[in-house]
């Protein structure tokens, strides 16, 4: 199982702290939709949240789209961890394990990576409990998530507007449209900043439709 924590980056600060639940329950509700979690996303305590997904690709996932659904209010950092779980008491929803211990350990090196000036705009990092069969290298996994961070960290609020709406299939036509700008505009973006590229990785990693063709190829 890939167990996966993710953490509110600075958002014991914020004034509006209402909000800003309101907001991550909108976004892992969103998530939950777009993908199929083994046990959907749920706010644990505070700004943590938690879920369980049957591949470490659906985490990596899961990971991306909490992050640009939150852009506007808050940056999150996520740990994945592979490993057993055990639910210990499922009235309230309370689970232990390596998988969790090894997400555990990946969020903290997360946010340990932030201090350094080459991982600086890391907020995803991924561990194997020892003993887990199965997973992928750490190493690879790790190496995929410090690229992809680094060029999602520096796209502008449009573009991550953008980069949104693809994510979700949307063709780049309706993207423009609900953003009030010309489709022209939304494909400079997608080439200037890397976009088409972002989303094939994306769906590469879990069931999507990143082998179809979309219309008029805009994606």
């Amino acid at each position: 199982m890939a167990a996966v924590i993710g953490d509110l980056v600075g958002s014991r600060a914020s004034l509006d702290r209402r909000r800003l639940h309101e907001e991550l329950s909108r976004a892992i509700a969103t998530v939950n939709d777009l993908l199929a979690p083994v046990r959907p996303l749920w706010i644990t305590a505070g700004d943590e949240f938690q879920g369980t997904f049957a591949t470490v690709g659906e985490a990596v996932q899961a990971t991306l789209l909490v992050r640009v659904e939150m852009w506007t209010v808050c940056d999150v950092r996520h740990g994945i961890g592979w490993g057993g779980t055990t639910l210990l008491d499922a009235g309230a929803g309370i689970e232990d394990g390596p998988g969790w211990w090894a997400a555990r350990s990946a969020i903290e090196a997360a946010a340990r990576s932030e201090s350094t000036s080459a991982q600086r705009w890391l907020r995803t990092a991924y561990a194997v409990a020892d003993g887990a069969p199965g997973g992928p290298d750490p190493g690879l996994v790790n190496a995929a998530l410090v690229l992809r961070d680094e060029r999602v960290s520096g796209l502008s609020e449009r573009s991550v507007s953008v980069l949104r709406g693809l994510l979700s299939h949307e063709t780049q036509r309706d993207v423009a449209e609900e953003l009030g700008i010309s489709p022209s505009a939304v494909s400079q973006r997608v080439r200037a900043d890397g976009l088409a590229a972002i989303v094939a990785a994306h769906d590469m990693l879990g069931p999507g439709r990143g082998d179809e063709q979309q219309e008029g190829g805009d994606r």
